[in-house]
């Protein structure tokens, strides 16, 4: 029996304008009302979660930042943290601070990024949602590094995005991704649109989903992940029943137990409709 589904945001519960679908909405409700709880699974700090999923819909916990960081989504408190510290992070911002990039650090739940970035940002190729997503909920900084050091911060999680030159490429990207492949101490995924995303070693949705089902005292095989690009295979892989969107690579389908519909027609409704519909009471 599944009592805990772990749901990722963008291009999962979302549809392609970051709004949830109704039948999500009421497929969410309808779990926490018979006893099973809907969890957040996203590669944003716990701030980037818009407050409508946390004040109207029944979510008890978050992962954030890739499994980074896990939250009781009411009080705000942090129950799981595995950031990377200084001595990891800085050089490594140090690098990306000579490239063409918007670049975020995730610091205790909240998204960190530089004035300059703001402008490498403009001309980032998202969604328009997304890209006000992107630069209008962010603190920003003159220099990470100073931000970082002078309060003794760790990062729970690194973002960033590109832009592309004249011939559609994505700036700097590969270089980049091969510059933090080689790091052996982090984990490079892409969370979507081209974008590349890292943690600390071994830190992941994954490892997220089984912290916190330690803490509510499940066991992994009664637990079950929704989700749609890279930064998702790790949950997906590590839950009891992992679930692929209709709309996710292939990489995920391929690592998934079912493929459900697309982000624009209610998968996650219709996931937990098909898995946990024995439980569910007035669904149709």
């Amino acid at each position: 029996m599944i009592k805990l589904v772990a749901i990722d945001l963008d291009g999962t519960l979302f549809d392609n304008h970051s709004q949830v679908p109704q039948a999500n909405r009421e497929a969410i409700i309808n779990m926490a009302e018979n006893g099973i709880y809907p969890v957040i699974s996203t590669g944003r700090p716990f701030n980037g979660i818009p407050a409508p999923l946390k004040e109207d819909l029944p979510f008890a916990y978050a992962i954030t930042s890739n499994g980074a960081g896990v939250y009781e989504v009411k009080t705000g408190k942090c129950i799981f943290e595995a950031p990377m510290p200084a001595d990891l992070i800085l050089p490594i911002i140090d690098y990306l601070d000579t490239k063409h990039c918007h670049m975020d650090a995730f610091i205790n739940g909240i998204g960190v990024s530089t004035f300059r970035c703001k402008e490498h940002g403009k001309k980032l190729p998202l969604p328009a949602s997304l890209l006000e997503y992107v630069l209008h909920s962010r603190k920003r900084v003159e220099r990470l590094q100073d931000y970082i050091t002078q309060n003794q911060y760790s990062v729970q999680k690194m973002t960033l995005n590109f832009y592309n030159d004249k011939n559609g490429v994505a700036v700097d990207r590969e270089e980049i991704r091969e510059y933090l492949t080689a790091n052996e101490q982090v984990d490079v995924v892409c969370g979507g649109y081209n974008n590349l995303e890292f943690t600390r070693h071994g830190v992941n949705k994954g490892l997220g989903l089984q912290k916190l089902a330690e803490h509510l005292n499940l066991t992994i095989d009664e637990t079950m992940a929704i989700g749609d690009t890279e930064n998702d295979l790790s949950i997906v892989k590590a839950a009891g029943i992992g679930v692929a969107m209709g709309n996710a690579t292939d990489e995920i389908k391929e690592a998934s137990d079912y493929i459900t519909d697309t982000n624009e027609q209610s998968g996650v409704a219709s996931a937990i409709y098909h898995f946990c519909g024995d439980s569910l009471r007035n669904h149709e």
